[in-house]
């Protein structure tokens, strides 16, 4: 009967897993699609928040199937994260899971909220980079929301210690913050129009650094600064990964992932400036840069997990304070 009882358990935990990453797959398509409306400029093509054009469902022709189209994918995605709250909420026993999954759902009704703000005031800066800063760390959220549902979380093998200076786990934190606030930088420029701002790669007009005689430039060599700080981020984790866990798949798996998404999203940056924004390129732009945070966030969970698991080993080794002969002196 107990076994029965354990199979229905982990068959629970098994599908909660699979809705989390069906909800991180829906997050990640959410921000394609919204990388679409701003590379095709069509942010504006409906005028009216929630409906459109008086509408409930507008004639869907030029920049209105982008906008429209981006409206229904985050429904789809409000209406699989308040699912996943709730689901969560009623069968997980760690609070600091539901916690998460909580914190899934506030992000995403202040993404909508942001969302409607956005085009009623006539996409404000500062509104719009808001708004895609929350979709990053809706992303971020359920990408964590997926690994600590896996029945398997917390039980793998235990890390022996790093020795490194910084411990691994920071170093990897580091990259994580390092890579979301790049995003944001490029999240300014996008929405300032100035992804050609600049409009040689590698140079800059021709030289090293570029003019600075305008924000936009200003701008779009921050974000190309950032690239190469994120780089050399990424490359200093992942070589650190392999010099003391290269015989860790958990590691070493999205650690390789990190460096082929790392090159992919160079080279889209590249290709993005010679074909003058090109849309396709611009948006798969947009999505790499998400996937690499993920993956980041990803391999900095894993690493804290297994590191807290030797933590935890290491302290049950640590004997009591008081020796057994003084336990029995005080006894007496």
């Amino acid at each position: 009967m107990n076994s029965a009882k354990n199979d229905s358990i982990n068959a629970g935990a098994q599908a909660l897993h699979r809705f989390a990453m069906v909800c991180a797959i829906a997050t990640f398509i959410l921000i394609f699609v919204g990388g679409l409306v701003t590379s095709t400029g069509s942010a504006l093509a409906v005028p009216d928040w929630p409906l459109a054009y008086g509408r409930l469902v507008p004639k869907l022709v030029g920049g209105v199937r982008f906008e429209y189209g981006h409206r229904v994918a985050a429904g789809v995605v409000v209406m699989l994260t308040i699912i996943l709250a709730l689901w969560t909420g009623m069968v997980e026993r760690r609070s600091w899971v539901r916690k998460t999954a909580f914190a899934a759902a506030a992000i995403i009704v202040v993404q909508a909220i942001l969302g409607g703000i956005t085009v009623l005031y006539l996409l404000p800066l500062p509104v719009a980079v808001a708004h895609a800063g929350t979709a990053q760390a809706l992303v971020c959220v359920m990408v964590a929301m997926a690994l600590f549902t896996n029945p398997h979380f917390g039980s793998g093998r235990q890390l022996e210690p790093d020795g490194g200076r910084p411990r691994l786990a920071v170093l990897a934190t580091l990259t994580t913050a390092v890579i979301y606030l790049q995003i944001l930088i490029g999240a300014v420029m996008r929405h300032l129009g100035a992804g050609l701002a600049i409009p040689d790669f590698p140079t800059s007009f021709g030289h090293l650094t570029p003019p600075f005689v305008s924000v936009a430039i200003d701008v779009n060599f921050a974000h190309r600064c950032g690239a190469v700080v994120v780089s050399i981020m990424i490359l200093w984790t992942v070589t650190r990964v392999f010099r003391r866990y290269r015989e860790r798949p958990e590691l070493t798996h999205p650690a390789l992932l990190l460096i082929v998404l790392l090159l992919t999203q160079v080279t889209l940056g590249a290709l993005t400036i010679w074909s003058g924004r090109a849309v396709i390129l611009t948006t798969t732009h947009v999505a790499v840069g998400a996937a690499v945070l993920a993956t980041s966030l990803a391999l900095t969970i894993r690493i804290r997990e297994l590191g807290g698991l030797a933590l935890r080993a290491e302290a049950a080794k640590v004997p009591s304070p008081i020796s057994p002969t003084m336990e029995r002196k005080v006894t007496v």
